[in-house]
């Protein structure tokens, strides 16, 4: 199966608390690229493309409930991959 994109935002207290760093590293566990940035409205964006069971299993840890800060919710879309992301960068 070919790669997809994941789009997701997280809302809840996750900025100023290594919620990013968080992320980054389960998403490189995963084999993924993509990144994690910090947008104004206080929500994380998180992009990531990769094999399909792999975004999902990142959808899950984003949503189990052992995040640094607090995750309230969890808004993700999938797509066809675009390409052109290496590695997993905080933003």
């Amino acid at each position: 199966m070919s790669d997809q994109r994941l789009t997701a935002w997280v809302h809840g207290h996750v900025q100023g608390v290594g919620f990013r760093w968080w992320t980054r590293s389960r998403a490189l566990e995963l084999g993924l690229v993509g990144s994690a940035s910090n947008q104004v409205d206080g929500r994380v964006l998180v992009v990531a493309e990769g094999p399909t069971a792999s975004l999902q299993a990142l959808v899950e840890k984003l949503r189990s409930g052992d995040t640094p800060g607090r995750v309230d919710l969890v808004v993700e879309s999938y797509e066809a991959a675009r390409g052109g992301l290496t590695g997993f960068v905080e933003r």
